[in-house]
């Protein structure tokens, strides 16, 4: 798997997808692109809180 990263893709450039990328190679993952796009991706961590219902359906 190839993984490209531009910093002209600021917004998709957040460690949660970086990780994901990575973690789904299955054999090669090669990350292709900028230095400084990788360290954005490292060090932006945007975790947002899921409205997924999920504690209120195991409380049942």
């Amino acid at each position: 798997m190839v993984v490209p990263l531009a910093t002209q893709h600021y917004p998709m450039l957040e460690r949660n997808l970086l990780y994901t990328a990575v973690t789904r190679g299955k054999r090669l993952v090669v990350v292709i692109g900028q230095p400084q796009a990788l360290a954005i991706a490292v060090n932006t961590v945007k975790a947002a809180r899921r409205l997924t219902g999920l504690a209120q359906r195991l409380s049942r």
